[in-house]
């Protein structure tokens, strides 16, 4: 028996996180909430619109982590995005308060059993792979004390004058083909090109930002970009996983670029919980090609520090 078959243990911890962090987006949805849309501006949204990210390394986090600690900015109001492991905060000059109760995060990495090496040195194949989650610990900034003022001090929003203008160039540097017009928004993976409806059809114009947004999300994965599966037809769970990638993507663009995100497909919701309901590691697979088609769509901004996303979750640590 391999050293694999001897513990259980840790194969019944990984997929239990899985399950909670599917249980937990499963709920939201349930309750009409979409987790990569949160209520920023309200009283429950006290952090300025933005990514996440380590404020010790400045790097912004991706993927489920995002919806993770997105979720815990709101729910327990910090005025922040900024986040710390206690050794962090200890290395800060400063400390973790006493009481105060951290956000798992987690880090997304493949193991190869024993039992798949010893198969693949008989059969000169390949090693199988298996998914894996780490958790990790990080404490809003917020919850601490003694940190630099720099570090303690939230990040303002960008200037909204800067926004519309940034996206109408951000659209261009992609170089995908992208044209205005009809009544209808949509990606067209055999042509490789987006339409949108004109500014003026939308009821509020930064609507046409988000979507022009959501349809470039659906381009990254083009095969001769990010090269994602578009082969599920409409009505297919195939195609549900694409728009949510596309649907996650957009908001984290739009979070980068200082404009409120929306749910642009939200007659999708019961789709998304079949996915969901099948699968417990397809958020975070959604999750990470979102980040991924977000990063690839950021890249191309002229001051673009990017999501991070080839880290795969690895800044958690």
């Amino acid at each position: 028996m391999s050293r694999y078959d001897h513990t259980p243990r840790s194969g019944a911890d990984r997929a239990n996180l899985y399950d909670e962090i599917t249980d937990k987006i499963i709920a939201e949805l349930e309750a009409g909430r979409f987790p990569w849309v949160q209520p920023w501006g309200k009283a429950t949204a006290q952090a300025p619109l933005g990514l996440p990210q380590n404020a010790s390394t400045g790097r912004a986090y991706s993927g489920i982590n995002i919806l993770i600690l997105w979720g815990a900015v709101v729910q327990h109001g910090f005025p922040g995005q900024g986040w710390l492991t206690f050794r962090q905060a200890l290395s800060l000059g400063g400390n973790v308060r006493k009481g105060e109760c951290g956000t798992t995060v987690v880090y997304a990495d493949r193991f190869t059993p024993e039992d798949e090496k010893r198969r693949a040195r008989e059969t000169g194949e390949e090693p199988g792979k298996i998914p894996f989650l780490k958790r990790f610990t990080v404490f809003n900034t917020a919850q601490c004390e003694g940190l630099p003022e720099d570090i303690a001090v939230a990040m303002p929003p960008p200037p909204s004058g800067l926004v519309e203008p940034r996206v109408e160039a951000l659209i261009k540097a992609t170089g995908i083909d992208f044209r205005i017009g009809g009544d209808r928004a949509y990606y067209v993976p055999a042509l490789d090109h987006v339409v949108v409806p004109p500014p003026q059809a939308y009821f509020e114009p930064i609507n046409w930002h988000r979507t022009a947004l959501h349809e470039l999300g659906h381009a990254t994965g083009h095969a001769s970009r990010l090269n994602r599966d578009f082969s599920g037809s409409f009505g297919t769970r195939k195609y549900a996983f694409e728009e949510l990638v596309a649907e996650i993507s957009a908001a984290f663009c739009c979070a980068s670029l200082g404009i409120v995100p929306t749910v642009r497909h939200a007659d999708y919701i019961a789709s998304w919980l079949e996915v969901l309901r099948e699968d417990n590691r397809a958020v975070v697979r959604a999750a990470s090609q979102a980040s991924k088609a977000a990063d690839w769509i950021l890249s191309f901004l002229p001051d673009a520090d990017g999501l991070g996303a080839a880290d795969d979750e690895r800044e958690a640590a």
